[in-house]
């Protein structure tokens, strides 16, 4: 989606488009569940997001951005709060386990899936083994593609935290890769 159409794509959406709001979701989805699985965890990501989007269409008609990036930062800061609602809910109503039922998953585009699944699986492991506020700015600047002051007012910070964060965390992850690196072939050397 070129820059330049959003601003009609959204007018669209809010005016009850279902394939207008198809787009806005394929351009945002991504970057909100991959944002969620790291710092929700894989069992909550897709429930929380399914909560946001329904929080998404309930204030469709509130939004004002008149850019996608924007557009993936108000739908990222609904997606962060229904997660710390759950935190919350769940603070209050600890959860007996019980036996799970096998689940059936339906798929439509299973390439499409294996592959996304291939290329960012590794990744989203190695961001969610980062200290929790590390691996949460690093998902909104580098995943979800939001700027310093975006990620700062989603998660509260100032720009100057936000910046401090993502650095350690860039650098905890160049460490771990290195230490993985060396495990797999103890010969490699750091160039």
């Amino acid at each position: 989606m070129a820059a330049e159409d959003f601003p009609d794509l959204l007018r669209a959406a809010q005016s009850g488009d279902e394939g207008a709001f198809e787009q806005l979701f394929r351009q945002t989805q991504p970057s909100l569940l991959k944002f969620l699985i790291v710092v929700a965890g894989a069992d909550l990501a897709d429930d929380i997001a399914a909560d946001t989007w329904v929080n998404v269409v309930r204030d469709l008609d509130r939004f004002t951005g008149e850019e996608i990036g924007a557009f993936r930062a108000w739908t990222l800061a609904i997606g962060r709060r229904r997660w710390v609602d759950e935190l919350r809910r769940r603070g209050r109503r600890p959860e007996l386990l019980t036996a799970d039922a096998p689940e059936l998953e339906v798929v439509d585009d299973v390439a499409g899936q294996v592959e996304t699944a291939m290329s960012t699986e590794r990744a989203i492991a190695l961001v969610a083994s980062l200290p929790p506020e590390q691996a949460e700015v690093l998902m909104l600047r580098v995943i979800a593609d939001l700027d310093v002051g975006q990620t700062a007012e989603i998660v509260g910070k100032t720009p100057g935290a936000v910046r401090v964060l993502a650095h350690r965390g860039l650098r905890r992850l160049h460490a771990n890769l290195h230490s993985d690196v060396t495990k797999s072939d103890p010969g490699a050397v750091d160039g």
